[in-house]
């Protein structure tokens, strides 16, 4: 930036109530700045706030009406006017007078009578310094700028990838439709519900909702790797094939932490899918898979994953069989309170079960994915039969 040809265009304000001062100073700066007069503070801060303010206000202290220092006050206190510097330019030779518009927010004190070298010299320099203060602050306004671009670009970034994989495990799963959907706002508005909750406050701040909602979506990314014959089966599995289709929260897992070690670094937003991947089928009494992980131990997004997965299953009808009535699926889920569920999260989800009900209505599998999930099916079924 060339601060020259910014001093040599510079406007600078005279205030001050005497008109020979003015005439003076007129006369001084003329010649390399443009010059502004004011004869009272009132007018030198309605030139101030103008929609072209001055570089530079050379500032008289006694004034009738506002003085200096009140005039030195009210232009720091606006955000229009506060980084325009003020030289304090006045008889008042004592020190307390000087420290006094020093802590006003003045840049400088000349005392009266002036020498003009001086004047001149003070001006020059804090102009000079006020023309690299606002290439600074016109710097960091752009850098700012470009942080909250590039921001927004890697959230939408994480959000295409959540997307790609989720919808590539919903390309297999007969049972997701619109599920994905539904659970994600399960699980916001559970976790949304318990961050008034003295347990689980300390871990729900608006980040780590933010990052349950886009996480939740990848809770059956692992089914990819189930046989059709198994993931499309329409019956109850064998023993057997149960095996299997529980090792769809180990694959899950895996399957993130494969695309973390593409990336060579561990993603934080991945973090949590990996948590609700894996755990979203623990029991809170121990009994759940893969870990057999009890309580606490399982993480909180894999338990309001839990929830909200069965309720979903429940309400809602498959190929196979019909969905559940609302009153039914809660009742089965507070008879899991304490085994299947953490308690608390089962009162929670009592609070806002209505809440739990709207979104499954609104985000209802319609009559044409009932239609595709029929007809994927009927693809995976030998000569019409049962799967293999």
């Amino acid at each position: 930036m060339d601060t020259q040809t910014f001093t040599e265009r510079a406007t600078i304000l005279v205030v001050d109530d005497t008109p020979d001062n003015l005439s003076l100073l007129s006369s001084l700066l003329k010649d390399d700045y443009r010059v502004k007069v004011a004869s009272s503070g009132e007018k030198a801060l309605r030139i101030a706030a103008t929609d072209n303010p001055p570089d530079l206000i050379l500032l008289d202290i006694m004034m009738p009406g506002v003085d200096g220092y009140d005039v030195c006050r009210s232009l720091k206190a606006d955000a229009r006017t506060r980084d325009i510097p003020v030289i304090f330019l006045t008889a008042k030779t004592d020190v307390d007078s000087e420290r006094k518009g020093l802590e006003l927010g003045a840049v400088d004190y000349i005392t009266k009578p002036i020498s003009p070298p001086i004047v001149l010299a003070r001006v020059k320099t804090h102009l000079r310094l006020k023309a690299t203060a606002d290439f600074l602050r016109d710097k960091n306004g752009f850098l700012e700028q470009e942080v909250a671009k590039r921001t927004q670009e890697v959230m939408a970034i994480q959000d295409v990838t959540i997307l790609a994989m989720a919808s590539l495990a919903e390309t297999r799963d007969l049972e997701t439709g619109n599920h994905i959907r539904r659970t994600q706002l399960y699980i916001t508005a559970l976790a949304i519900k318990l961050r008034s909750h003295p347990r689980f406050a300390p871990q729900l701040d608006d980040y780590t909702i933010t990052m349950l909602s886009k996480s939740a979506p990848l809770h059956d990314i692992g089914k990819v790797g189930i046989p059709d014959r198994i993931l499309l089966k329409p019956g109850r599995l064998s023993p057997e094939e149960f095996e299997i289709m529980k090792t769809h929260t180990t694959l899950g897992c895996e399957a993130i932490e494969h695309a973390e070690r593409s990336l060579g670094a561990r993603v934080e937003f991945l973090t949590m899918a990996k948590e609700i991947a894996y755990s979203h089928q623990e029991k809170w009494d121990g009994s759940g898979y893969p870990q057999g992980l009890v309580g606490d131990k399982i993480p909180l997004s894999a338990r309001l994953m839990a929830l909200a997965d069965v309720y979903d299953a429940l309400i809602c009808r498959r190929v196979y069989k019909e969905g559940m009535p609302h009153e039914a699926a809660v009742a089965i889920i507070v008879e899991g309170k304490g085994t299947h569920f953490d308690p608390d999260v089962v009162d929670a989800f009592l609070e806002i079960e209505d809440e739990f009900r709207t979104i499954a209505r609104l985000h209802a599998d319609s009559d044409a994915d009932m239609t595709r999930k029929s007809d994927l099916q009927s693809r995976c079924e030998p000569h019409g039969g049962k799967p293999i």
